[in-house]
């Protein structure tokens, strides 16, 4: 179930246009920073993608969505219409035109869609690059929807007047006063590409928010989308599909590929999606890897599991025994994106996640454990000293992170033996444990 839209504060804008006018281009323009992905050739932008943006000290929301085109077809269609859901959705469009080409009859298939939407509507008349340029921009007055802002969202020519007339075409910042409130926690789904991530968000929001195709690499952007579950809000991101290896991708999967690093390190909880038909993967492990080290809580989602015979269930189990036993602290569920089987496991799973992430342990617990386990298992003697754990701490959760003051320095093999210890105490479901040694500094003869 989708949130309804009354309930997020910041106004709305949707950018659209068709295909290749430098909407993404001016987007990050308005962000001032490079957010959404740019390449030159049409249809980069696939899905709708939301952005926090700032203009003359009032906030709004960007939606940056793909090229619109009346006669689309396959997943030009799609994309089209994401375009019409994000004009929908907003409060006022930005409405991008090439000034160099002038109108072309796709760009009056746009108009009459916004027509109908009854939504104000700015409009630019982008790369006009220079004074010379201008009078082309002007020519977009035939459009009928009032004056054609000129802007280079190449170099940033007239953008500060053209955020001018779409603060204007907003509506009115709600008056009165807020109690400042905790947002939703943010939830990454991520995994390697077409093992349906798209097709899960779809599933949680109830509707087609992301394009969903078979070939892979289909998401380039993160989406979010506010989804309820069991009574709780989360904001999840759907992010492209990691690849081998960073340096393999090109072009627009190169940035896609940091974008998508940028969603786990920027989430709360990482819902990580593995096709239960297919061998678990080095691409799996990498993933599994980055959400660990970034300690992000973790969910283990087993897609297309109607698709699972009893013999690749019984060889599942037996991987995940021996690749996933690092991770065996995730809970886990077995589902089908497509389907709907088993989703009403995950807001559950998650929840759990969320209270291991957050879980506090206090000085005085810890360390009358710590006492305990180092009179029961001391740690190994090495050249001839034997470090002990002196105190412990724990610093802060979300993750869980613990500083150990230690006579000297402690093996890593004693470290897991302590961090599998704490779990079996207290637990720390869903969440990586970090562990953190200060030695005791070795005192010189003078």
């Amino acid at each position: 179930m989708t949130v309804p839209e009354q309930s997020i504060a910041k106004p709305v804008v949707a950018v659209v246009g068709r295909p290749n006018v430098g909407k993404s281009t001016l987007v990050n323009r308005i962000l001032g920073r490079r957010e959404a992905v740019v390449q030159d050739v049409p249809g980069v932008t696939r899905d709708r993608v939301s952005y926090d943006a700032i203009w003359n000290g009032r906030e709004f929301v960007v939606v940056d969505t793909g090229g619109w085109a009346s006669d689309a077809e396959g997943m030009a269609a799609r994309i089209a219409e994401q375009a019409e859901l994000a004009i929908s959705a907003a409060d006022a469009v930005l409405f991008v035109v090439d000034a160099t080409v002038g109108t072309l009859d796709e760009d009056e298939a746009v108009v009459r869609v916004l027509r109908e939407s009854r939504k104000p509507v700015v409009l630019a008349a982008n790369k006009v690059d220079d004074a010379r340029a201008e009078a082309e921009a002007a020519a977009m007055w035939n459009l009928g929807l009032g004056e054609p802002y000129a802007v280079s969202a190449m170099h940033g020519r007239g953008t500060g007047d053209l955020l001018d007339a779409v603060l204007e075409a907003l509506p009115e910042a709600p008056r009165g006063t807020f109690e400042e409130v905790r947002g939703p926690r943010r939830v990454a789904i991520v995994g390697k590409p077409n093992v349906g991530k798209s097709s899960l968000l779809n599933k949680l929001a109830g509707s087609e928010r992301s394009v969903v195709d078979d070939a892979s690499g289909t998401t380039v952007d993160p989406v979010d989308e506010l989804v309820e579950l069991d009574g709780q809000v989360y904001q999840f991101v759907d992010t492209a599909g990691l690849r081998k290896r960073v340096r393999e991708a090109s072009g627009h999967e190169y940035y896609a590929s940091l974008r998508t690093q940028g969603a786990i390190e920027r989430a709360e909880i990482c819902v990580m999606v593995i096709d239960s038909n297919e061998t678990v993967s080095d691409q799996d492990m990498r993933i599994l890897t980055s959400v660990a080290e970034a300690g992000r809580g973790l969910v283990l989602v087993f897609n297309k599991w109607d698709l699972t015979d009893e013999e690749r269930r019984y060889y599942l189990e037996r991987e995940i025994e021996r690749d996933l036993r690092a991770y065996a602290w995730a809970p886990r569920v077995n589902m089908s994106a497509l389907t709907g089987s088993h989703l009403n496991r995950l807001g559950k799973v998650i929840e759990t996640a969320v209270s291991g992430w957050e879980q506090r342990i206090s000085t005085g617990k810890l360390n009358a454990f710590l006492g305990r386990l180092v009179a029961s298992h001391p740690h190994p003697v090495r050249g001839g000293k034997q470090p002990r754990i002196l105190f412990g701490t724990q610093a802060q959760s979300g993750p869980p992170t613990f500083i150990l003051f230690t006579s000297g320095d402690l093996d890593a093999t004693y470290l897991r033996y302590v961090e599998r210890r704490l779990r079996e105490e207290f637990g720390f479901p869903g969440t990586p444990i970090h562990l953190q040694v200060r030695a005791r500094e070795k005192r010189r003869n003078r």
